[in-house]
């Protein structure tokens, strides 16, 4: 059996608490609810139903598509498919995003994607960081315009931003991160904030929000309507 780390406690003590009204014995004193470190965790799996799996999948398709033209593909009535589309909204399980291309393969704008791994020292938090960029509207508008993707992560227990920033070519890309985005991450967090940076050159994407494989089963801006339906994965 695997010994149990501190993030293992700290779930199992939540859930004998909150559904049995009692601790499991590991680590007492010493451990807090995760949900009191993170609120936002929910513990319970959200498992879809069959009708939402359906409603889901169709979406995953055509996001543009009605209530009316997924009840007519899936055999869902289209009372329950807005009921139930409206529900997965409300709760944050389903989202739509448009993908504007401005790579070479579609406007031409930018030719070049790095992702630059930039690694904080120690004291720099995930809250801050959190923090900074919803209140940043300076930060953000230079990142909007540089950056396609990014994310928070750990490294070496040490929080870093995974930057993919685009340019037009390598040499901009280094520009753009150096006399933009870096000066601004110093300014936020202190002249030392930064540890470390390091940098990936992007070729060509492969698969994106787990369903989309661009160079596979895309076409014309949608998955292809050959694709089958058992190839879209929504959870289990």
């Amino acid at each position: 059996m695997r010994q149990f780390l501190v993030a293992d406690v700290e779930k199992l003590d939540y859930f004998l608490r909150e559904r049995h009204g009692r601790r499991s014995g590991y680590g007492e004193g010493k451990t807090m609810p995760v949900r009191a470190l993170n609120p936002s965790i929910d513990l319970c799996m959200r498992i879809l139903d069959e009708q939402e799996k359906a409603i889901v999948r169709q979406l995953i398709r055509d996001p543009r598509e009605s209530d009316n033209g997924v009840g007519e593909v899936t055999g869902v009535n289209v009372r329950t498919v807005s009921r139930k589309r409206d529900r997965l909204e409300q709760e944050g399980i389903l989202s739509y995003y448009t993908n504007v291309d401005l790579s070479g393969d579609g406007t031409k704008q930018y030719n070049a994607r790095h992702l630059y791994i930039i690694k904080f020292r120690v004291g720099i938090t995930y809250s801050q960081l959190i923090q900074d960029i919803r209140q940043d509207s300076k930060q953000q508008s230079v990142f909007t315009e540089t950056i396609f993707e990014s994310h928070i992560a750990e490294i070496d227990g040490k929080v870093a931003l995974l930057l993919f920033v685009d340019g037009n070519s390598d040499l901009d890309i280094v520009q753009r991160t150096h006399e933009e985005l870096i000066p601004g991450l110093l300014k936020n967090h202190g002249s030392d904030s930064i540890e470390s940076i390091s940098t990936i050159r992007l070729l060509s994407p492969i698969r994106v929000m787990r369903n989309y494989i661009p160079i596979v089963n895309m076409c014309k801006g949608y998955i292809r309507p050959d694709w089958p339906g058992d190839a879209i994965y929504v959870g289990k």
